[in-house]
């Protein structure tokens, strides 16, 4: 039987997804601030031969000082470049990895996304994919003329009509639009460039964009709600889903549920890649991979492992630490995100202390071991169909980075699991996925 091919995506958020990586001896501070931190973690993953490289992002300080004093305890999501800067200069020495940011459907307008990572998509030759996110803290909208957040079923409706704009626009100027014919003097084909003229409830947009058309014909789509209406945006316009499930059966249904969703809106099961988040700990042994672990878990400040309860759960302070996790003290800012705690926290049984404990190391659990031991669970996962590939969340940059390149990737190469040179130039030729289309292209086609 014919082995699937993993894909690989590298989450380069701030210098890593342990809130204690600041504190490490061999991470940089001040990374998050310095142009060379990225463009070294870059260079890496694409030496690795990575997919994509990828940037969430807030517009905002959503971690809050809760317990007081927590805050400046914390170098996790605290300042950090903004990524459509950063991304065109990571283009520019790099040449085949994907480059991949969040832009919030709640506080941007569809015209602005749609033309940055058109310029993007130039810029680096077809490697740009924008992850599609609401924004879901108060803290975000306190930036953006609001007290609160707006309610979570019109964020998300929002963010449909928002998806459904941007792709249009990106529509408007057909392949071969632009003639640039001096002798005759025509710039454009008048009849291959189209208006969108969108009337909707939260958008109104005319066009066309004033970017020409991208070597992707448009970029990758990218989306992380495990919501059902997150779902249904995933299977109507996504083209790579990053998921959040902690067990086989639990990722085999999300899997299954959101790629049979496909077929309604005319799209096959390959057109879409679903990719679980991975926190990988890689030692030459398992006893030099466990010690990477433990010294991180020992830099944790109790006040911050606490604060970490409280963003998930609300306020746990009056609750025995060493006692069982009450229910949730506090309306859920990540809906998916809280239920998915409070299962792991029934089906473990967990104090309050095992939580934080949790939530302090990668915001999840790490699988810890040799580079045959990351394989094997890859492998594992792959081979129960559950899952396309791996969104990998090190535990601090860049040796989390660079010890999957030194490590795993090799043994994912040995075993035929992975790429050992890229397959095309752009990023939707490398993830294996259909050209695009052009709608009007499409519709002519049909007639």
């Amino acid at each position: 039987m014919t082995k699937r091919m993993m894909k690989l995506g590298m989450s380069m958020r701030g210098l890593g997804y342990h809130v204690s990586a600041w504190r490490h001896p061999d991470t940089p501070a001040d990374g998050t601030l310095s142009f060379e931190h990225y463009k070294r973690n870059a260079q890496m993953a694409e030496q690795g031969l990575f997919d994509m490289i990828f940037f969430a992002d807030g517009i905002g300080i959503r971690e809050k000082d809760e317990p007081k004093g927590s805050l400046a305890r914390s170098g996790f999501e605290i300042v950090e470049m903004e990524p459509m800067t950063l991304l065109p200069a990571l283009a520019a020495v790099t040449k085949h990895i994907g480059l991949v940011s969040t832009a919030s459907t709640t506080y941007n307008e569809p015209y602005h996304v749609a033309r940055k990572f058109a310029t993007l998509d130039l810029i680096s030759g077809g490697r740009a994919g924008w992850n599609i996110v609401t924004s879901w803290s108060d803290a975000e909208a306190q930036n953006f003329n609001r007290a609160k957040h707006l309610d979570y079923d019109t964020r998300y409706e929002r963010a449909q009509e928002f998806v459904e704009v941007v792709k249009g626009l990106w529509d408007t100027w057909e392949p071969g639009a632009f003639i640039y014919d001096r002798a005759s003097s025509i710039f454009y084909d008048e009849g291959k460039m189209h208006l969108l003229n969108h009337l909707g409830k939260h958008f109104q947009v005319k066009g066309p964009l004033n970017v020409a058309r991208m070597p992707q014909g448009r970029p990758v789509l990218v989306q992380a709600g495990a919501s059902e209406p997150g779902r249904e945006i995933a299977a109507e316009s996504a083209d790579v889903v990053y998921a959040s499930q902690d067990d086989i059966p639990a990722m085999r249904a999300y899997y299954d549920d959101v790629k049979g969703r496909l077929a309604k809106y005319g799209r096959d099961w390959d057109d879409l890649k679903i990719m679980p988040a991975l926190c990988p700990i890689v030692g030459a042994t398992r006893a030099e991979a466990q010690a990477k672990h433990d010294a991180l878990q020992e830099l944790v400040d109790p006040l911050v492992a606490m604060a970490r309860a409280y963003n998930a759960l609300g306020d746990l302070s009056a609750f025995p630490l060493d006692g069982p996790v009450p229910e949730p003290q506090a309306e859920a800012q990540v809906r998916s995100h809280q239920e998915r705690l409070m299962k792991l926290v029934r089906d473990n049984g967990w104090t309050i202390r095992d939580l934080c404990r949790y939530l302090a190391g990668e915001g999840g659990s790490p699988v810890i071991g040799t580079a045959s031991d990351i394989c094997d669970y890859m492998e594992e996962w792959m081979d129960a169909d559950c899952c396309d590939g791996f969104n990998i969340t090190p535990n601090q940059l860049p040796g989390g980075c660079e010890d999957f390149v030194q490590f795993v990737t090799p043994e994912l190469q040995r075993r035929g699991r992975f790429r050992k040179a890229y397959e095309g130039k752009t990023l939707r030729e490398n993830l294996g996925l259909k050209p695009h289309v052009n709608r009007y292209v499409r519709q002519r086609a049909a007639e």
